[in-house]
């Protein structure tokens, strides 16, 4: 079959590999789409410490059942449509004992212990199925659409920490598709006031306010941001501001903006050569800010993302603006890159 497979930073080749078999409590899935994110280009240029090589990567994946192995419990079936968690969870740790799957200490994903979505064939791991991990599409939801669930449930995972209320204001960082997804999420399914998405891609600002059409655009390249966003509240500063972007800059800037009892994400990862940021303590202090962590997502979270997506309380569909078939893969990391496309899926079929 068809696989994309990672040897090393900036060794990444699209070739022809055995079909995987089927152990006797996985299950194996034809991968209809895979999209990508922009942790797939870090992977291309950096690897990753959980990553063995050689490895099939890809991480978004939507397909439908195939084989199921004998000793799988669940009501699976060859045709069942599916979408596959990314990070999963032990089950067994402290944490997920608590409820926190999101950070199990002994998480594995998708991808990096196991072999992904780039490919026309993918083995769901027992330890998916264990947690509850393989999710049925519903009724009406492509496989495209499917496979942005799990991106959307980070985003998800990230918004529930911080009690976003009906009229909030929001400032979301980052006009990728993460941050169209928060976008939707914070109008759709809380209800929040003026969304503020800010860019310093002038180009990618604008396709992604022509899609998801936030009340504010601002181009950071241009303006001061903090300075803008505390005139348009009237130096009460934002409700609540999200970093999807992994840039230092963003979250100094989401300190210094964040109104009196301000929610801040610092949802995008920072470079591991430059992961500190200047935090003046006393406006966290005195402001009394509310500043959380979010990486990933658990189980609950893609079922809960793909109910969104079929009731069309957060719509996907039109985020995805380039599909790719599998054959030219390599082509999407460069799309991805230049921030050339909302969200970029490849396609097996």
């Amino acid at each position: 079959m068809l696989a994309l497979r990672f040897y090393a930073p900036g060794d990444l080749r699209l070739e022809d590999v055995p079909e995987p078999v089927c152990g006797p409590d996985e299950v194996k899935i034809r991968v209809r789409n895979c999209s990508t994110c922009g942790t797939d280009v870090k992977i291309r240029n950096n690897g990753h410490q959980n990553l063995t090589p050689p490895r099939i990567i890809g991480h978004e994946v939507a397909g439908e059942v195939v084989e199921v192995g004998a000793d799988v419990t669940g009501n699976w079936e060859p045709g069942d449509r599916v979408q596959v968690i990314a990070a999963v969870p032990c089950g067994d740790c402290h944490e997920c004992r608590k409820g926190w799957m999101a950070v199990c200490q002994n998480q594995t994903s998708i991808g990096y212990q196991y072999d992904g979505g780039f490919a026309e064939y993918m083995i769901v791991p027992a330890q998916v199925l264990k947690v509850d991990g393989l999710n049925r599409i519903p009724e009406g939801v492509g496989f495209d659409e499917a496979s942005a669930a799990e991106p959307f449930a980070c985003a998800i995972n990230a918004q529930e920490q911080l009690g976003i209320e009906e009229g909030d204001d929001v400032v979301i960082f980052g006009a990728g598709p993460i941050g169209c997804m928060h976008a939707r999420i914070a109008r759709g399914v809380h209800k929040a006031g003026r969304i503020i998405l800010v860019d310093v891609n002038a180009q990618r600002l604008q396709m992604s306010a022509d899609a998801v059409h936030p009340d504010v655009v601002i181009n950071a390249a241009e303006v001061d941001v903090v300075a803008k966003v505390m005139e348009l509240t009237d130096g009460r500063g934002a409700d609540v501001i999200i970093t999807a972007t992994p840039a230092n800059i963003t979250q100094e800037q989401a300190i210094a903006m964040a109104a009196r009892n301000g929610r801040i994400s610092f949802f995008g990862g920072l470079p591991k050569t430059n992961p500190t940021i200047t935090c003046d303590s006393n406006v966290v202090h005195y402001r009394q800010l509310h500043i959380h962590g979010a990486n990933g997502s658990a189980p609950e979270h893609n079922k809960r993302a793909l109910a969104y997506i079929a009731s069309g309380e957060v719509p996907v569909a039109d985020l995805i603006t380039r599909r790719i078939p599998l054959a030219d893969v390599l082509d999407a990391f460069g799309i991805v890159e230049r921030g050339e496309a909302i969200k970029v899926t490849v396609e097996t079929n």
